[in-house]
């Protein structure tokens, strides 16, 4: 599956595309809200990796269906200050719809890492039970393969 070009703000109010990414790969986790505790383990886990990542040729992101404002008073209270976190807020959860992975009923998407190689194709996906905080050691493990 390739992925379809996006483009969604993060914490700052700064554009994030997807097809600037192109030679890199990209790891989207998506998380269902802001604010609860699970969402948040899983963006510190990423915040912690993030210099892994890079030397993995590989740049995390979060996106949940939250507003750009929140994701900025929630990245602050968290202390992520170099994860970005992606509002897909407006057309209300478009990227995650994009990958089948929104929750219409609850208006969220699913708890999923989704990691596409340099050329936009998926590489890894998996979704997660929405209580659990995804374990990114698999996550590493496809990327040191890679």
């Amino acid at each position: 599956m390739k992925a379809k070009n996006f483009s969604l703000m993060d914490q700052h109010n700064t554009a994030f595309t997807l097809s600037d990414f192109r030679g890199r790969k990209v790891l989207l986790s998506f998380h269902p809200l802001a604010w609860t505790d699970i969402c948040a383990a899983q963006m510190k886990s990423l915040e912690k990796h993030r210099k892994l990542f890079e030397k993995l040729n590989t740049v995390s992101v979060g996106i949940s269906v939250d507003s750009v404002p929140c994701k900025h008073a929630w990245a602050r209270s968290l202390r992520v200050k170099d994860t970005r976190l992606l509002s897909d807020f407006w057309p209300h959860g478009k990227v995650a719809k994009s990958f089948g992975i929104l929750r219409d009923r609850e208006g969220f998407s699913e708890r999923a890492i989704i990691v596409l190689d340099e050329k936009g194709s998926a590489l890894f996906v998996k979704i997660y039970p929405i209580p659990h905080v995804p374990e990114l050691s698999k996550i590493i493990e496809v990327l040191q393969r890679e």
